[in-house]
């Protein structure tokens, strides 16, 4: 019962004697227990006293439909329409941090500041970023999803207006830090896309919602530059807005009501250091980090210097031509779930990130050494690199999802980091190389980067539980096409999953099965022990009805007495009985 519920339930028992004098039903507990409190949970509170109007805004905001609450006997199916929804949001939520990149040079002109000024927007984005992957996304693991993700949607659009109007750059900086806080949505929907797919369809299903999210950071920068070319800068945020609010209304018509994967309760602090100890347990988890690190690394180099490439000799490109390059990128995105559904879900994740290292490593050499004097080498790059990663990171998501089925969104916050990281470091010392040697000079350390996410791969099998090694075998294909890493026979579904089909939502096992841990029973056995001396005894009584019926039927009918005969009435004489412990 909610808290609104209870007041309402005080009033009505101080204003109304005899309802106290009502007998109470007793507290039953069964499997419906949990529908009925979401249900009352989600009613609009009803009360005789006026409401105001942030409690009426509050109730309606947060109010679910009838068709979109959760029912355990019956949870809601993860359709595609769904999936794709989960990737639209992505796209346009995580666009808010990369608006800025192509107009640094025109807010300065129009805030009237030097350009080291506005150069520290970028900055501020991905530390706010980084602060809300750290201290929010943890959180999903501890409250229902449907009002945390619409909680933060909401928030950010409202604070979004405040970008599109302020005319001080100091208050713009705060703003686009607080909204790059909030905008972790994306990585809220991807640990639920893990626990609502299928696992022979998992990584199809998240290569989705990772599409968006490349899809949000390259449309980001070429809608921002375009528009700028015609309209006010203030139009793209804007446009943001716009498109933040639909994103709010369409999840809150179509976003299902899904329960918290920790009911019991968890303290906040004690959560995030859980973190670290859940890193050190799961060698799986700390390569993927690794690989991601250093593979994230080449594509934000490669996308902070290809604009000083293609502004320079031998191109002099002018900046909508360099957005158009974005095309390219968008492109590999879109292959993205094509590819996933057909090999990443096929074959075990640590085949599909060698496939995605050769992409990156084959994308890259042909774009560092040839780019200076073709403007192929760069189109090369910007395809076979976005692809590369964006596959290795599907199927790096696909094998840490099965690691800690109930804390996904902190496996999610530790990889999420190590890739910001790699992120921050790309973008840095790729600059700096460029500033010194050139497009060569920085596509050199793309190289040395994915030379050394191929290392870490190549050391440690794909069937290897320790730390290093290759036990098991160098077999790529799935033991299992049910489970998402091919390892298990049967992976354990979700509480918040269902299958294709309208199957009931089944007993919770005590078991990781995504693990290959064995079934342990929870109910508790009432099986009987039988009497031996009962059953020798039951043994005789039938051995001696049946010798009375042959008897009886055999004086009415010839019968000839024949040595097989005998042998077989020999063969039902009463059994001697046996000792009871033998």
């Amino acid at each position: 019962m909610s808290r609104g519920e209870q007041q309402s339930a005080d009033d009505d028992a101080g204003n109304h004697s005899a309802a106290e004098k009502r007998p109470q039903m007793p507290n039953v507990t069964n499997d419906s227990s949990d529908a009925s409190d979401t249900e009352d949970r989600t009613k609009p509170e009803s009360t005789d006293r006026p409401q105001s109007l942030w409690q009426r805004t509050y109730a309606t905001v947060f109010w679910t439909p009838r068709r979109l609450r959760w029912d355990p006997d019956s949870p809601p199916k993860f359709s595609l329409g769904l999936n794709i929804l989960f990737g639209f949001a992505g796209a346009f939520t995580v666009a808010n941090l990369y608006y800025n990149h192509p107009i640094l040079n025109i807010l300065a002109q129009d805030f009237g500041v030097p350009y080291v000024r506005v150069s520290d927007i970028p900055t501020l984005a991905q530390a706010g970023y980084a602060v809300g992957l750290l201290f929010l996304c943890p959180l999903g693991d501890m409250f229902e999803r449907r009002p945390f993700v619409l909680t933060l949607v909401l928030f950010t659009a409202t604070m979004s207006i405040g970008l599109a109007v302020t005319k001080s750059l100091a208050v713009f900086s705060a703003i686009q830090f607080i909204t790059a806080v909030t905008t972790v949505t994306p990585q809220l929907m991807l640990p639920l896309v893990g626990d609502l797919a299928p696992p022979n369809r998992r990584a199809a299903a998240m290569s989705i919602v990772v599409s968006g999210l490349m899809l949000g950071i390259l449309l980001a920068r070429l809608l921002s530059g375009i528009m700028t070319q015609y309209v006010s800068w203030r139009y793209v945020y804007w446009l943001s807005v716009a498109l933040q609010y639909l994103i709010f209304i369409f999840l809150w018509l179509f976003m299902p009501d899904y329960p918290a994967t920790n009911k019991g309760g968890m303290n906040y602090f004690k959560m995030l250091w859980s973190i670290l100890p859940m890193v050190a347990k799961h060698p799986v988890l700390v390569q993927a980090c690794l690989i991601s690190f250093f593979t994230s690394a080449t594509f934000t180099n490669f996308w902070t210097v290809l604009t000083f490439l293609l502004a320079g000799a031998p191109y002099h490109y002018d900046p909508v031509t360099i957005g158009l390059f974005a095309l390219v990128g968008i492109v590999s995105m879109v292959c993205g779930p094509f590819y996933a559904r057909a090999v990443i879900d096929r074959f075990v994740p640590w085949f599909s990130v060698i496939l995605g290292m050769i992409w990156c490593l084959i994308g890259i050499s042909l774009g560092t050494y040839t780019g200076t004097f073709t403007v192929a080498g760069p189109i090369i790059q910007a395809f076979l690199g976005d692809f590369g990663m964006q596959t290795a990171q599907i199927a790096n998501r696909s094998a840490i999802f099965t690691v800690e089925p109930k804390g996904r969104n902190r496996v999610n916050t530790a990889f999420m980091v190590a890739t910001f990281c790699g992120q921050l470091v790309g973008t840095s010392v790729g600059s700096h190389l460029f500033a010194r040697g050139g497009w060569i000079a920085s596509g050199s350390y793309s190289m040395g980067s994915i030379g050394v996410a191929l290392l870490i791969t190549l050391a440690r099998g794909p069937w290897e539980e320790g730390w290093i090694g290759w036990h098991g075998g160098l077999g790529i294909y799935k033991k299992s096409k049910d489970s998402a890493t091919g390892k298990a026979a049967v992976e354990e579904r979700s509480a918040l999953r269902r299958m294709n089909t309208n199957e009931p939502q089944s007993q919770a096992v005590d078991a990781d099965v995504e693990k290959g841990e064995p079934h342990k029973d929870q109910h508790r056995h009432t099986h009987g022990h039988d009497d031996q001396n009962e059953v020798n005894a039951t043994d005789v009584e039938k051995a001696l009805e049946m010798r009375a019926a042959e008897n009886q039927y055999g004086s009415e009918t010839p019968h000839h007495n024949t040595s097989a005969e005998r042998e077989k009435v020999a063969q039902i004489e009463p059994v001697v009985p046996i000792d009871g412990q033998a």
